[in-house]
Protein backbone atom coordinates (compact mmCIF):
# COMPACT_ATOMS: atom_id res chain seq x y z
CA UNK A 1 0.00 0.00 0.00
CA UNK A 2 1.60 3.22 -1.21
CA UNK A 3 0.92 6.60 -2.76
CA UNK A 4 3.62 5.88 -5.37
CA UNK A 5 2.70 2.50 -6.88
CA UNK A 6 4.79 3.20 -9.98
CA UNK A 7 7.97 2.82 -7.89
CA UNK A 8 7.42 -0.94 -7.69
CA UNK A 9 7.00 -1.70 -11.39
CA UNK A 10 10.58 -2.23 -12.58
CA UNK A 11 12.32 -3.50 -9.39
CA UNK A 12 9.60 -6.03 -8.63
CA UNK A 13 9.55 -7.31 -12.22
CA UNK A 14 13.26 -8.05 -12.55
CA UNK A 15 15.73 -10.67 -11.37
CA UNK A 16 14.68 -13.35 -8.86
CA UNK A 17 11.57 -11.51 -7.68
CA UNK A 18 10.36 -11.09 -11.27
CA UNK A 19 11.03 -14.75 -12.09
CA UNK A 20 9.21 -15.86 -8.92
CA UNK A 21 6.17 -13.83 -9.99
CA UNK A 22 6.27 -15.20 -13.54
CA UNK A 23 6.40 -18.75 -12.20
CA UNK A 24 3.48 -18.15 -9.84
CA UNK A 25 5.59 -18.66 -6.72
CA UNK A 26 5.09 -15.09 -5.52
CA UNK A 27 1.91 -13.05 -5.85
CA UNK A 28 2.43 -9.31 -5.46
CA UNK A 29 -0.28 -6.64 -5.61
CA UNK A 30 0.48 -2.94 -5.31
CA UNK A 31 -2.41 -0.80 -4.05
CA UNK A 32 -2.63 2.97 -4.44
CA UNK A 33 -3.72 4.51 -1.13
CA UNK A 34 -5.24 7.42 -3.07
CA UNK A 35 -8.01 5.03 -4.18
CA UNK A 36 -9.39 5.30 -0.65
CA UNK A 37 -9.52 9.10 -0.45
CA UNK A 38 -12.76 11.08 -0.69
CA UNK A 39 -11.80 14.51 -2.02
CA UNK A 40 -11.11 15.65 -5.57
CA UNK A 41 -7.41 16.17 -4.79
CA UNK A 42 -7.08 12.58 -3.49
CA UNK A 43 -5.38 13.85 -0.33
CA UNK A 44 -3.51 11.36 1.86
CA UNK A 45 -1.78 13.79 4.25
CA UNK A 46 -2.56 16.76 6.49
CA UNK A 47 -0.85 19.15 8.89
CA UNK A 48 0.02 17.73 12.33
CA UNK A 49 -2.01 18.61 15.40
CA UNK A 50 0.09 20.74 17.76
CA UNK A 51 2.02 22.29 14.89
CA UNK A 52 5.45 21.43 13.56
CA UNK A 53 7.10 20.91 10.18
CA UNK A 54 5.92 18.59 7.46
CA UNK A 55 2.76 16.63 6.91
CA UNK A 56 1.31 13.47 8.47
CA UNK A 57 -0.40 10.63 6.62
CA UNK A 58 -4.13 10.67 7.32
CA UNK A 59 -5.74 7.68 9.05
CA UNK A 60 -8.87 7.34 6.88
CA UNK A 61 -7.27 6.04 3.64
CA UNK A 62 -5.13 3.53 5.52
CA UNK A 63 -7.96 2.17 7.67
CA UNK A 64 -10.29 1.87 4.69
CA UNK A 65 -7.63 0.33 2.44
CA UNK A 66 -6.78 -2.40 4.94
CA UNK A 67 -10.46 -3.08 5.56
CA UNK A 68 -10.96 -3.47 1.81
CA UNK A 69 -7.83 -5.49 1.06
CA UNK A 70 -7.95 -8.01 3.89
CA UNK A 71 -11.16 -9.74 2.67
CA UNK A 72 -9.67 -10.26 -0.82
CA UNK A 73 -8.16 -13.51 0.48
CA UNK A 74 -9.31 -16.21 2.88
CA UNK A 75 -6.03 -15.62 4.72
CA UNK A 76 -6.23 -12.26 6.54
CA UNK A 77 -2.44 -12.17 6.72
CA UNK A 78 -0.33 -9.87 8.84
CA UNK A 79 -0.23 -6.09 8.50
CA UNK A 80 3.22 -4.53 8.61
CA UNK A 81 4.18 -0.86 8.62
CA UNK A 82 7.50 0.28 7.18
CA UNK A 83 8.64 2.92 9.66
CA UNK A 84 11.94 4.14 11.22
CA UNK A 85 10.50 3.31 14.65
CA UNK A 86 10.03 -0.34 13.74
CA UNK A 87 12.08 -3.39 14.64
CA UNK A 88 15.29 -3.50 12.65
CA UNK A 89 15.14 -5.94 9.76
CA UNK A 90 17.45 -8.90 10.37
CA UNK A 91 17.81 -12.33 8.84
CA UNK A 92 16.04 -13.78 11.87
CA UNK A 93 13.04 -11.51 11.34
CA UNK A 94 13.00 -12.41 7.64
CA UNK A 95 12.92 -16.10 8.52
CA UNK A 96 10.06 -15.55 10.98
CA UNK A 97 8.01 -13.56 8.48
CA UNK A 98 8.72 -16.06 5.69
CA UNK A 99 6.49 -18.55 7.52
CA UNK A 100 3.52 -16.23 6.87
CA UNK A 101 1.63 -16.85 3.64
CA UNK A 102 0.27 -13.31 3.25
CA UNK A 103 1.63 -9.91 4.25
CA UNK A 104 0.05 -6.49 3.82
CA UNK A 105 2.78 -3.85 3.82
CA UNK A 106 1.99 -0.17 4.37
CA UNK A 107 4.50 2.40 3.11
CA UNK A 108 4.74 5.68 4.98
CA UNK A 109 5.67 9.13 3.65
CA UNK A 110 6.28 12.66 4.90
CA UNK A 111 6.57 12.91 8.70
CA UNK A 112 5.02 9.48 9.17
CA UNK A 113 1.64 8.02 10.05
CA UNK A 114 -1.17 9.31 12.20
CA UNK A 115 -0.38 7.14 15.21
CA UNK A 116 -3.89 5.70 15.30
CA UNK A 117 -3.21 3.56 12.23
CA UNK A 118 -0.64 1.61 14.22
CA UNK A 119 -3.51 -0.02 16.11
CA UNK A 120 -3.86 -2.08 12.90
CA UNK A 121 -0.20 -3.18 12.90
CA UNK A 122 0.87 -6.75 13.54
CA UNK A 123 4.48 -5.62 13.19
CA UNK A 124 6.60 -2.58 12.32
CA UNK A 125 9.89 -2.80 10.41
CA UNK A 126 12.86 -0.51 9.82
CA UNK A 127 15.72 -1.40 7.46
CA UNK A 128 18.26 0.76 9.31
CA UNK A 129 19.00 3.75 11.45
CA UNK A 130 18.74 6.40 8.77
CA UNK A 131 15.93 8.39 7.17
CA UNK A 132 14.51 7.73 3.71
CA UNK A 133 11.86 9.68 1.83
CA UNK A 134 9.33 6.87 2.22
CA UNK A 135 8.62 3.25 2.98
CA UNK A 136 8.61 2.01 -0.61
CA UNK A 137 12.31 1.07 -0.81
CA UNK A 138 12.20 -0.69 2.59
CA UNK A 139 9.12 -2.61 1.43
CA UNK A 140 10.98 -3.76 -1.67
CA UNK A 141 13.97 -4.80 0.44
CA UNK A 142 11.68 -6.88 2.64
CA UNK A 143 9.92 -8.49 -0.35
CA UNK A 144 13.27 -9.33 -1.93
CA UNK A 145 14.57 -10.93 1.28
CA UNK A 146 11.36 -12.91 1.78
CA UNK A 147 11.20 -14.12 -1.83
CA UNK A 148 14.46 -16.04 -1.38
CA UNK A 149 12.74 -18.19 1.25
CA UNK A 150 9.89 -19.31 -0.99
CA UNK A 151 10.45 -22.98 -1.90
CA UNK A 152 11.52 -23.39 -5.51
CA UNK A 153 12.61 -19.78 -6.05
CA UNK A 154 16.38 -20.32 -5.82
CA UNK A 155 18.18 -22.67 -8.15
CA UNK A 156 19.94 -24.28 -5.19
CA UNK A 157 18.00 -24.53 -1.94
CA UNK A 158 21.25 -24.63 0.06
CA UNK A 159 21.87 -21.05 -1.09
CA UNK A 160 19.31 -19.86 1.46
CA UNK A 161 21.32 -21.32 4.32
CA UNK A 162 24.86 -20.60 3.13
CA UNK A 163 24.43 -16.83 2.92
CA UNK A 164 25.76 -14.04 5.08
CA UNK A 165 24.13 -13.70 8.53
CA UNK A 166 23.18 -17.36 8.83
CA UNK A 167 24.55 -18.56 12.19
CA UNK A 168 25.44 -14.90 12.93
CA UNK A 169 28.49 -15.13 10.67
CA UNK A 170 29.34 -13.28 7.48
CA UNK A 171 29.71 -15.38 4.37
CA UNK A 172 33.11 -16.76 3.39
CA UNK A 173 34.97 -15.34 0.33
CA UNK A 174 33.77 -16.60 -3.05
CA UNK A 175 35.78 -17.10 -6.25
CA UNK A 176 35.21 -18.22 -9.81
CA UNK A 177 37.34 -18.73 -12.95
CA UNK A 178 40.01 -17.87 -13.96
CA UNK A 179 42.16 -19.38 -11.23
CA UNK A 180 44.69 -16.56 -11.62
CA UNK A 181 43.78 -13.02 -12.64
CA UNK A 182 46.26 -10.13 -12.67
CA UNK A 183 48.49 -12.04 -10.34
CA UNK A 184 45.68 -12.72 -7.85
CA UNK A 185 45.12 -16.44 -7.21
CA UNK A 186 42.11 -18.39 -6.01
CA UNK A 187 43.09 -20.13 -2.73
CA UNK A 188 44.57 -23.55 -3.47
CA UNK A 189 42.22 -25.37 -1.07
CA UNK A 190 39.22 -24.45 -3.22
CA UNK A 191 40.81 -26.20 -6.20
CA UNK A 192 41.58 -29.47 -4.41
CA UNK A 193 38.11 -31.00 -4.69
CA UNK A 194 38.41 -32.05 -1.03
CA UNK A 195 34.97 -31.08 0.28
CA UNK A 196 35.86 -31.53 3.94
CA UNK A 197 38.89 -29.25 3.67
CA UNK A 198 36.89 -26.71 1.67
CA UNK A 199 34.12 -26.68 4.29
CA UNK A 200 36.66 -26.19 7.09
CA UNK A 201 38.39 -23.37 5.19
CA UNK A 202 35.10 -21.63 4.50
CA UNK A 203 34.05 -21.86 8.13
CA UNK A 204 37.35 -20.39 9.30
CA UNK A 205 37.13 -17.58 6.75
CA UNK A 206 33.59 -16.76 7.90
CA UNK A 207 34.81 -16.47 11.48
CA UNK A 208 37.76 -14.32 10.46
CA UNK A 209 35.73 -12.00 8.25
CA UNK A 210 33.03 -11.56 10.91
CA UNK A 211 35.60 -10.80 13.59
CA UNK A 212 37.30 -8.26 11.33
CA UNK A 213 34.27 -6.30 10.16
CA UNK A 214 31.21 -7.21 12.25
CA UNK A 215 32.40 -8.48 15.64
CA UNK A 216 29.01 -7.50 17.08
CA UNK A 217 27.52 -10.53 15.32
CA UNK A 218 29.75 -13.05 17.08
CA UNK A 219 27.62 -13.03 20.22
CA UNK A 220 24.98 -15.04 18.37
CA UNK A 221 27.40 -17.54 16.82
CA UNK A 222 28.24 -21.00 18.16
CA UNK A 223 32.03 -21.12 18.02
CA UNK A 224 34.40 -23.87 19.02
CA UNK A 225 37.29 -22.98 21.32
CA UNK A 226 39.63 -22.90 18.32
CA UNK A 227 37.26 -20.64 16.38
CA UNK A 228 36.94 -18.31 19.36
CA UNK A 229 40.73 -17.99 19.48
CA UNK A 230 40.75 -17.12 15.78
CA UNK A 231 38.05 -14.52 16.34
CA UNK A 232 39.94 -13.02 19.29
CA UNK A 233 43.12 -12.78 17.22
CA UNK A 234 41.33 -11.03 14.35
CA UNK A 235 39.55 -8.57 16.64
CA UNK A 236 42.88 -7.74 18.32
CA UNK A 237 44.49 -7.11 14.92
CA UNK A 238 41.60 -4.86 13.90
CA UNK A 239 41.89 -2.81 17.11
CA UNK A 240 45.65 -2.44 16.64
CA UNK A 241 45.17 -1.29 13.02
CA UNK A 242 42.57 1.29 14.05
CA UNK A 243 44.93 2.57 16.75
CA UNK A 244 47.75 3.30 14.30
Amino acid sequence: MTIFPEMFEAPMSASIVGVARERGLLELHVHDLRDWTHDRHRTTDDAPYGGGPGMVMKPEPIFEAIEAIRPLSDDPGLVGFLTPAGRRLTQGLVENLSATQRLILVCGRYEGFDDRVLTLADFEVSIGDYVLTGGELPAMVLVDALTRHIPGVLGHEQSVWDETFQESLLEYPQYTRPAVYRGLEVPEVLRTGDHAKIAAWRREQSVRRTAQTRPDLLGGASLTDAEQRIADEEMLKSREQRGR
